[in-house]
């Protein structure tokens, strides 16, 4: 079925808002990440009247900062973590077969020779094990190849600027996900299409069990007012515990570097190196399709409130990122090859805990507080699509209503078979991020629709001004960071601002 596109923009929003406040919901949910979209998606595609607000943007918090994979779970099978890591593989394989094959993509990983013996063993044994999880799961083992080990003319293949010292290595596969923000977007988009209103820059500031008092931080001075619901999802992430009472969470910031792939040979495969001292943690250096490549990814602690303004990488991470992934290198990474750097926030839920953050569990937590909000956290990205389900079962059941999930089999917007995808009449890299919209978003552009943002990034004009008309883009900042990965490289961000800028105005004012 092709799902018909919905647009969004500042008017529409204008116009949800007021209906919304005048007439009430079934169901509020409050986070526009990746969490609440796949909530809102899932109780509208059951039937309830859905709004979902968000103080910012889609994808403005944890939700763009991931290392833009959809994986497997192997790090929870050396936990022990079984139940989790088969979830882990189910999910997987939904995003990759049904949900959203348009922005999911198998990408093999290299554990190089050059990492001992141990590590590639240790490697080969939890891959292994990670193939038998596949078995059984619908879709799951025609998703990804099996491991294998490869021999040193394989691996230069697909990783060319390994150290000379290298003599093969493992290689497995796992799930690359294109842009994670463009995830979000999707869900909510597509939860559009079966009926929510989703509503960015409204801020909740108190939540009960039949509503919330909320200010759309788009007027001046910020316009409060109330939407009633009968049932309520507090989905803010790092930020739950603002808006719920009862909620313990330990942070950790997780955070990547931004390098030209040229230094690492232009690689076709994530290089991946174990950490040093660790059974189960490695850095992975992983290829995009901008011809930059993103290095990460650590897992320090947060301690203290945490702050609404974005993240950054400590510099004693970034130092340990690049010695890490430089042991398997040619030519050792210095901090001069920095292009860009980001960092996000992981909600991990205190009480599911091994020993430090970096075994705490990625388990969520859905709970009910003593206002009647109902409150998830903790968990993954690879996930989302069974923690919505187990979310809005509690909604419905608290509703009354007999309605049954229907997102295991629900494609988002853009979505459609790979023979489907490679007939559409449109560049490889817009089929990569938008699908079956590839060819609508180059028509949007107009004369000059099909130049470059930026000489040399694979952004266009048209991209810009589709997403003010359909996506939601109220600000330059939206355009950039969120529906485009333009501001990871400070200079591309600079040199681009005076463009979006131009495109904001114009198109809002059309």
């Amino acid at each position: 079925m092709q799902i018909p596109w919905p647009s969004l923009d500042a008017v529409r929003r204008a116009g949800d808002l007021e209906s919304v406040a005048r007439t009430g919901v079934d169901l509020l949910v409050v986070g526009g990440g990746v969490t609440g979209a796949g909530i809102a998606l899932d109780a509208a595609s059951r039937g309830l009247r859905v709004a979902l607000v968000e103080r910012g943007d889609l994808a403005q918090g944890t939700s763009r900062w991931s290392s833009k994979l959809v994986h497997g779970g192997l790090r929870y099978l050396a936990h022990g973590e079984l139940s989790l890591a088969r979830a882990s593989a189910r999910e997987r394989a939904i995003l990759m077969t049904r949900t959203a094959p348009h922005l999911v993509a198998p990408l093999p990983f290299l554990i190089p020779s050059t990492a001992g013996r141990s590590a590639v063993a240790l490697g080969r044994l939890g891959t292994g094990g990670g193939d038998l999880l596949r078995v059984g799961l619908p879709g799951g083992v025609g998703s990804l190849p099996r491991a294998r080990y490869v021999d040193e003319h394989r691996a230069r293949q697909i990783v060319p600027g390994l150290h000379a010292a290298a003599r093969g290595g493992l290689v497995f596969w796992d799930g690359q996900l294109v842009d994670d923000a463009r995830l979000v977007l999707g869900l909510a988009r597509t939860a559009v299409v079966y009926g929510a209103s989703i509503l960015t820059r409204v801020e909740a500031t108190a939540l009960s069990a039949d509503g919330a008092e909320l200010v759309d931080r788009m007027a001046a001075p910020g316009q409060p007012l109330s939407i009633s619901a009968r049932s309520v999802v507090n989905a803010t992430g790092v930020w739950a515990g603002e808006l719920a009472s009862g909620v313990s969470l330990r942070p950790s910031r997780g955070s990547h570097l931004v390098v030209s792939s040229e230094l690492l040979g232009a690689p076709r495969a994530a290089l991946t190196v174990p950490l040093a001292g660790s059974m189960s943690r490695y850095v992975f250096a992983l290829p995009q399709t901008d011809g930059r490549s993103y290095i990460g990814i650590t897992d320090e602690p947060v301690e203290g409130q945490v702050s609404q303004e974005d993240p950054r990488p400590a510099c004693t991470e970034i130092d340990l990122l690049l010695e890490t992934i430089s042991t398997a290198l040619d030519r050792p990474l210095t901090p001069a090859d920095v292009d860009g750097s980001f960092a996000g926030l992981r909600p991990l839920v205190a009480g599911l805990a091994c020993a430090g953050s970096a075994d705490l569990s990625r388990r969520h937590l859905i709970s009910r507080d003593s206002a009647g909000v109902l409150t998830i956290t903790g968990g993954k990205l690879t996930t989302y699509r069974a923690m919505a389900e187990e979310a809005v079962d509690l909604v419905v059941a608290q509703l009354g209503m007999h309605a049954r999930c229907r997102t295991r089999g629900l494609p988002l917007i853009g979505a459609a078979a790979p023979d489907r995808l490679g007939a559409l009449d449109a560049a490889p890299w817009l089929v990569a991020r938008y699908g079956t919209e590839a060819e609508r978003v180059a028509a949007e552009g107009g004369l000059d629709g099909r130049q470059p943002v930026v000489p040399g990034l694979p952004v266009t004009i048209a991209e810009l001004r589709y997403a003010v008309r359909h996506e939601l883009a109220l600000t330059v900042d939206d355009l950039l960071d969120r529906r485009t990965r333009i501001g990871l490289v400070p200079r591309d961000r600079s040199a681009a601002l005076p463009v979006a800028a131009q495109v904001l105005d114009e198109v809002s004012t059309d």
